[in-house]
């Protein structure tokens, strides 16, 4: 746990990693806790009636059950168990069974298609998968291609002659079990890839990775946690930024978490989710905050009681940061990182200034470079690759049944992220845009982040994206996708021309848009981020 410290480098210089042999995520995050029968792990809004509460000693006995069951059934050290479950108890004690058991939990989003979820269970090789009614479905379509895959469990009871219901096995399971001695580096879990370019890979990851997390969620929700803590996210468990920069960490912690379960994101449901339940912290990803942001009044409107937000995966931009402190009271703490690595740079406004547009310092514990293709750390104001020093707690240990794929996202001891990047003479961190995403115009390089950003401060943009589309002349123009705000003029030649001359006016004339596309909505990854190659390849097929 971070302790606080006056100035960031006092508290970079004396972090050291305490990571012991043993490590079992299961034991540690619930068991430890069990002790006290009154000390509330989840709160679960299923938005029927009044939410139900589940202590640490609930969640303990419930997960022993499971993994008594699971083990009759046959699971052993070292299976993939899919987790098919939206935000509910029984996703989180799923995933305390599987780490108990020293099995690998296989984390699944419940909108997938049969596709989706086909290539991952058979990747995978999962033995067991534990979902609800709404995905049996799905399952039923692909099962017979998935010869791994020996037991469907349902929590919502038996569906088909081949599916087993969740009550059933754990109600005649003991609630007494031996947590596996597993070591830090034992696998825990696969997470895989959002696969914005080409199959997704799936990481894998040691128990260790919860301790490597710590610190990257201590440090932007201003050293988390503090006394009257709560915390919430709209990002499902089934990806990292619900998982590990919420659910594990807080429960690390002894921190009870809110769980809802919403088919689409309702950037007003979140507002009450928030005033209802007093939340004090949240994982809030950039789209969610924009789409909030449009909600008329909310500081009038709802009882916030905000302590601590944190957002990652797109850049921000001092609009949002402004909105931010006008509407909750606080600075949004940035922080970034990937599912192979997550959580390795952050802002802590209470701890060092923010510099608009910057993601932050380095959290301790971690040595962050932009590094040429080499491997070598650029200079200080130099344009490179963002890339993590191995080893490191929160590092993966490679991608599922993929060595090559593995030996290629590392460069000597650097792990290469793929992002294109910034570091200052000070340590801050500039994201500039995916590898692929870079712009070639007229000689200049073009990061797409900074353009995004400006467009977003123009008051009739929502959301925005950016592309380099073909040009003969300067090999590309910087083209954007726009979607407009409530409110907004209506979307036409002279709004497109008011807002290249905005973005020209604020950045510089090889930056501005050349060309506006007004839509209705951005192609999203299940995690949010604004997929710009299917905006690239739809932009090729146009021009032929």
């Amino acid at each position: 746990m971070l302790a606080r410290a006056n100035d960031y480098d006092t508290l970079f210089g004396r972090f050291r990693w305490r990571i012991p042999a043993r490590y079992n995520i299961g034991v540690d995050i619930v068991d430890r806790h069990a002790g006290d029968p009154d000390r509330l792990a989840l709160v679960y809004d299923h938005g029927c009636g009044d939410p139900e509460r589940y202590t640490f000693a609930h969640i303990a006995a419930r997960s022993n059950r499971l993994a008594n069951a699971l083990r009759t059934l046959g699971v052993e050290r070292g299976d993939r168990i899919g987790i098919l479950l939206p935000q509910r108890p029984e996703t989180a004690i799923a995933h305390v069974a599987a780490y108990k058991l020293g099995a690998i939990a296989l984390p699944l989003f419940t909108l997938f298609g049969p596709d989706a979820l086909e290539y991952r269970l058979a990747d995978s090789g999962a033995r067991v998968l534990i979902t609800d009614h709404a995905s049996l479905h799905k399952i039923a379509a692909v099962r017979d291609k998935l010869p791994a895959l020996e037991q469907v469990i349902s929590v919502d009871g038996p569906g088909d002659a081949g599916t087993l219901g969740y009550a059933d096995l754990t109600e005649r399971a003991s609630d007494r079990f031996e947590a596996v001695a597993t070591a830090a580096d034992d696998p825990a879990l696969i997470i895989y890839t959002s696969g914005t370019t080409g199959n997704p890979k799936g990481a894998l990851h040691a128990h260790r990775v919860l301790l490597g997390h710590l610190p990257g969620v201590e440090l932007p929700h201003d050293f988390f946690p503090q006394p009257g803590d709560l915390f919430w996210t709209p990002a499902d468990w089934a990806w990292i930024g619900g998982l590990i920069d919420v659910l594990l960490p807080a429960w690390h912690h002894g921190v009870p978490v809110l769980a809802h379960r919403a088919a689409k994101f309702d950037p007003e449901e979140a507002f009450d989710l928030i005033a209802r339940h007093h939340v004090r912290n949240a994982f809030l990803p950039p789209t969610a905050l924009k789409l909030m942001r449009q909600v008329e009044a909310p500081r009038e409107r709802f009882d916030l009681r905000m302590r601590s937000i944190g957002s990652g995966g797109e850049t921000l931009g001092e609009g949002l940061l402004q909105w931010g402190r006008e509407t909750f009271g606080l600075d949004i703490n940035e922080f970034y990182g990937q599912t192979e690595c997550n959580l390795v740079v952050a802002n802590c406004a209470s701890l060092m200034p923010v510099r608009p547009g910057a993601m932050g310092r380095a959290v301790p514990g971690h040595q962050v470079a932009v590094i040429d293709e080499a491997g070598n750390p650029v200079a200080a104001g130099s344009d490179g690759e963002i890339a993590v020093h191995h080893p490191d707690p929160v590092m993966f240990l490679g991608y599922w049944n993929n060595q090559a794929a593995t030996q290629e996202k590392f460069t000597g001891d650097w792990l290469r992220t793929g992002d294109m990047g910034r570091m200052d003479a000070d340590g801050y961190l500039w994201h500039l845009g995916r590898m692929d995403d870079v712009i070639t115009s007229g000689g200049y390089r073009i990061g797409p982040a900074e353009v995004e950003d400006c467009l977003l401060k123009h008051p009739a943009v929502a959301m925005a994206a950016v592309i380099g589309s073909p040009d003969p002349v300067r090999t590309e123009v910087v083209k954007a996708f726009i979607v407009t705000a409530q409110g907004a003029p209506r979307p036409d030649d002279a709004l497109a021309r008011e807002i290249q001359a905005f973005v020209r006016d604020r950045l510089a004339a090889h930056e501005y848009p050349r060309a506006v596309e007004f839509v209705d909505e951005l192609p999203l990854t299940t995690t949010g981020k604004v997929m710009r190659r299917v905006l690239r390849d739809r932009e090729l097929a146009r021009k032929g």
